[in-house]
């Protein structure tokens, strides 16, 4: 299924893929002949673990494949409407204060709190809104009212 991310995010999973191909593949084949010169390889845990992180790096890189073929970067999509990549201002209801977020992607996160993943409820509440609507956002501690009071980008 195709995933919709944005420019940044496109080049910064290709950047990983890469980075996984060149280096990381390079490493797994070291790490694997280090530990396979330790001796009997029924009973060294160290090629185990060496081959085992062979296998997860290699999953690794048949998702990120997969993810880069399918993916839709988003650019301008329709203009007005929240879309991945967006930059908008949110106010809370609650307290009256406003926030700057951006909307990533499914394979996008960041740990920053101004960035809200498609994905997330509230994520799924703002797709498609446009400046004005409001939105209520279930959140752990409750719902919560948002008003829409610009899309920046």
């Amino acid at each position: 299924m195709a995933q919709e991310l944005t420019r940044e995010g496109y080049d910064k999973l290709a950047q990983e893929l890469e980075h996984l191909k060149t280096v990381g593949r390079k490493e797994a084949a070291e790490n694997i002949k280090e530990a396979r010169s330790h001796g009997d390889l029924s009973e060294n845990a160290e090629y185990d673990e060496a081959m085992n992180d062979q296998g997860r790096l290699e999953a690794r890189i048949t998702e990120l494949e997969g993810i880069l073929k399918d993916a839709i970067i988003i650019s301008d999509a329709a203009a007005g409407l929240i879309h991945v990549g967006s930059v908008i201002t949110l106010k809370d209801l609650d307290d009256d204060e406003e926030d700057d977020y951006v909307i990533l992607g499914e394979n996008e996160s960041s740990s920053d709190e101004n960035y809200i993943s498609a994905e997330s409820p509230a994520g799924k509440a703002l797709m498609g809104k446009q400046a004005g609507d409001t939105v209520v956002v279930d959140a752990p501690g409750g719902q919560i009212s948002y008003q829409i009071v610009k899309i920046i980008k």
